[in-house]
C-alpha cells in the first residue's frame, strides 16, 4: 500500500506535512510518497527515505488556497494536487491525502479519476467525534452547494455503506438535517428527500434538528454541502474555543496544584473530552463516489492531523470502500 501525500498544501506545509508523514510511516507501517518540490522534500525527509520506505514524487507547482479550482488544475498540471491524484488514477498509489485547496482536490478527483458509475455526485463524508461511544458521520460536508433530492438520497447510501464498513455498525440510523422533526418541516429539498429516504431500505429515522447532532440520535446525518460545511465549521469553532478555554483554565489550576497540565486533565477526566473535540484526532474527511481513495485534510493540519489522516486513508483502503461502492451500484 502506497499513500501519496500532498506535501505542498495547507497552512503548515511542508514541514508539518512531512513530520506527520514520517510519524504515519512509523506507526501505520505504510509506504509514503511525498508529492512536492523534490529539493525541499529531500532536505526535510532525505534521511528517512530508505529506512521508512518513503519516496519523493516531484511536483514543481503549487495551488494556493484562494485560487479558482478549475483554473488552477488546468493551468498547473504539475501541481502537487494534480500529480497526487494522477498517482491514484495510474494505480501508483492506493490513496491521496491533501490539506490543500479542497475545491481543487475535489475538481482534480472528479476530472482525473471520474465518478463511480451510477453515483450522481461525489460527496465529502466527515467523522465527528462528539460522543463517548462512536462518532457520527456527516455527509455532505462541503462538496455540493446546490443539490437535488436524489443527490441527498445517494449521500445517505454512501454514508450507510461507509459507517457499516468502517465503524462496524450493520444498520446505522440515518437522519435528515432539517429545521424540525415533523415530516412537513424543511424546505422543498428536504421535503422531497424525506419522501425518497422514507421509501428506501435504509434505516431512516426521519428529520433531526441541529441540537440532535450532539446527542447522537443518528449515526449518519445527511444534508447538502452548503449546510454541512457550515455545521462542520461551527462545531470546529466551538471546539477550538472550548479547548482554548480549557487550556487556559487548566494552566491556572496546574500551577496552583503544581501538576503537569496533561496529568491534571487526566485526573479530572477531561483527557477523553479533549480528544473528542479535537479535529486532529481524525485528521480528514473522505471524498466518496470517485474512482479512487481521496482524503481531504483540514487546511490547518499539523503533524498529528496528517498522521491520522494517513491512518484514515489506510483504513479506507483496507476496508475496500471504493470497491464496495462500485459493487453496490451493480
Amino acid at each position: 500500500m502506497v499513500i501519496a501525500i500532498d506535501a505542498t498544501g495547507g497552512e503548515y506545509a511542508p514541514h508539518e506535512i512531512v513530520k506527520g508523514a514520517i510519524k504515519a510511516a512509523q506507526e501505520h507501517k505504510v509506504e509514503i510518497a511525498l508529492v512536492g518540490r523534490r529539493d525541499i522534500l529531500y532536505v526535510l525527509a532525505g534521511r528517512h527515505l530508505g529506512k521508512l520506505g518513503m519516496t519523493i514524487i516531484d511536483a514543481s507547482q503549487a495551488i494556493g488556497p484562494n485560487e479558482s479550482p478549475l483554473e488552477a488544475i488546468h493551468s498547473k498540471p504539475n501541481s502537487s494536487i494534480v500529480v497526487g491524484i494522477n498517482l491514484v488514477r495510474d494505480d501508483m498509489a492506493s490513496a491521496f491525502v491533501s490539506a490543500g485547496n479542497s475545491g481543487a482536490v475535489f475538481a482534480a478527483a472528479l476530472l482525473n479519476l471520474g465518478k463511480i458509475k451510477g453515483i450522481p455526485r461525489p460527496a465529502i463524508g466527515s467523522l465527528i467525534n462528539i460522543t463517548p461511544d462512536t462518532p457520527i458521520f456527516l455527509i455532505d460536508a462541503g462538496a455540493n452547494v446546490d443539490c437535488r433530492p436524489e443527490h441527498l438520497a445517494w449521500f445517505a447510501n454512501l454514508g450507510n455503506l461507509y459507517v457499516s464498513q468502517v465503524l462496524g455498525i450493520s444498520s446505522p440510523r440515518i437522519g435528515l438535517l432539517s429545521n424540525g422533526e415533523e415530516e412537513s418541516k424543511g424546505n422543498k429539498l428536504i421535503k422531497e428527500t424525506y419522501k425518497l429516504l422514507k421509501s428506501s431500505p435504509l434505516n431512516f429515522i426521519g428529520n433531526i434538528e441541529g441540537q440532535d447532532i450532539l446527542k447522537r440520535v443518528a449515526e449518519v446525518i445527511v444534508t447538502d454541502g452548503f449546510t454541512g460545511n457550515i455545521v462542520l465549521k461551527t462545531i470546529e469553532g466551538v471546539s477550538d474555543n472550548w479547548l482554548h478555554s480549557l487550556s487556559q483554565t487548566g494552566q491556572v489550576f496546574a500551577k496552583a496544584y503544581r501538576l503537569p497540565l496533561r496529568a491534571l486533565h487526566r485526573d479530572i477526566g477531561m483527557g477523553s473530552w479533549t480528544q473528542r473535540l479535537d479535529y486532529r484526532e481524525y485528521g480528514g474527511a473522505c471524498l466518496l463516489g470517485v474512482n479512487g481513495n481521496v482524503i481531504i485534510a483540514h487546511g490547518r493540519s499539523q503533524s498529528k492531523a496528517i498522521k491520522n489522516a494517513i491512518g484514515l486513508a489506510k483504513q479506507t483502503v483496507e476496508r475496500g470502500i471504493c470497491q464496495r461502492i462500485k459493487e453496490e451500484k451493480l
